[in-house]
């Protein structure tokens, strides 16, 4: 067995079947059966997604992890271990700011755990959608632009290496110390890929409301797929309103009620958080520009939408206004 795997358990504590850190420094720090202990606890709970919980995890070493336990939708992962293990070491290995990385894996029963380095501001989720009631996560424009600016690189990123994401939301976007942007469950998309035969693609279309819509004929994830997904994340920014909301009317999401604003006899303006729109004209100017990329981010037609590598550039040339 791996190093970081006590030889104590308790009676009631499933043995590990497997596990391993990827990064050598922090092999010490990781104590497997304190990580596995952790996720049976639902206090230490900290979100739910489409194909996984993530749980806090503490170190007797005092480091803190997230741990995040996959779904049992996919019991193939389980008996491919050694493909799931080269494709988590080589997913540990990829460089960049914008995307959550594991630093290890633990497998007890029939159970998958993927981990990863905390990150205290939680969710974008939770930084948009809590902030009326939380004032640790009001935040001003400018770092929700650069929030979508990290987003969209860590995308045009996995793009460029070949890799499509599987469920883009703001509930997979997690906040640093600094509010950096980190996209998550990337293993997932490796992990989880349709086109290899390890899962169905209703088992991967992503989460409700940030789907995109020829997802329901063509049966294919996509890069421009992702595309409208992270443009419905971009919307989110933008409105602060959630993907889906019966506010918005029978049969209606958050793209649908922002591209019907115009028939509605509404302005853009009339879109935007008022919170943030309000404070400056530099500020709304921006705004309204970032407006025009989510719009052709959810183009109903995917052909029209552009690629992630030109939504950054989209996003930093209204940063330079």
């Amino acid at each position: 067995m791996t190093a970081g795997i006590a030889d104590d358990k308790t009676n009631d504590q499933p043995a590990i079947i497997a596990g391993n850190v990827f990064v050598e420094n922090l092999k010490q720090a990781i104590d497997l059966d304190a990580v596995v202990k952790a996720t049976l606890k639902d206090s230490n709970k900290l979100s739910i997604g489409t194909f996984s919980t993530v749980y806090k995890a503490v170190m007797p070493s005092g480091m803190v992890l997230m741990a995040r336990r996959l779904k049992s939708m996919d019991r193939t992962i389980i008996h491919h271990q050694n493909k799931m293990i080269r494709e988590l070491e080589r997913l540990s290995k990829l460089c960049h700011d914008n995307l959550v990385r594991p630093v290890g894996y633990v497998v007890y029963e029939d159970v998958v755990l993927l981990l990863h380095h905390y990150l205290p501001n939680g969710t974008l989720a939770q930084l948009l959608h809590e902030s009326s009631k939380k004032s640790e996560y009001e935040t001003d424009w400018p770092t929700r632009l650069s929030i979508a600016i990290g987003v969209a690189e860590g995308l045009a990123f996995l793009h460029h290496v070949a890799i499509i994401h599987l469920d883009i939301s703001s509930f997979n976007v997690l906040l640093d110390a600094d509010f950096q942007p980190l996209v998550g469950e990337v293993e997932i998309s490796k992990l989880l890929d349709p086109s290899r035969g390890t899962a169905s693609i209703s088992a991967v279309a992503g989460s409700f409301g940030y789907i995109p819509p020829e997802y329901a004929y063509t049966m294919q994830v996509t890069a421009p797929g992702n595309v409208y997904s992270y443009g419905v994340v971009l919307l989110e920014i933008l409105t602060t309103r959630l993907p889906v909301d019966e506010d918005f009317g029978e049969g209606l999401d958050l793209v649908k009620w922002v591209h019907g604003a115009p028939a509605r006899g509404e302005t853009p303006e009339q879109i935007l958080d008022a919170r943030l729109s309000t404070v400056s004209f530099g500020w709304r100017r921006e705004m309204l520009a970032a407006l025009k990329v989510a719009l052709l981010c959810t183009d109903s037609t995917p052909a029209k939408r552009p690629k992630m590598k030109k939504v950054v550039e989209m996003l930093q040339e209204i940063k330079q206004i």
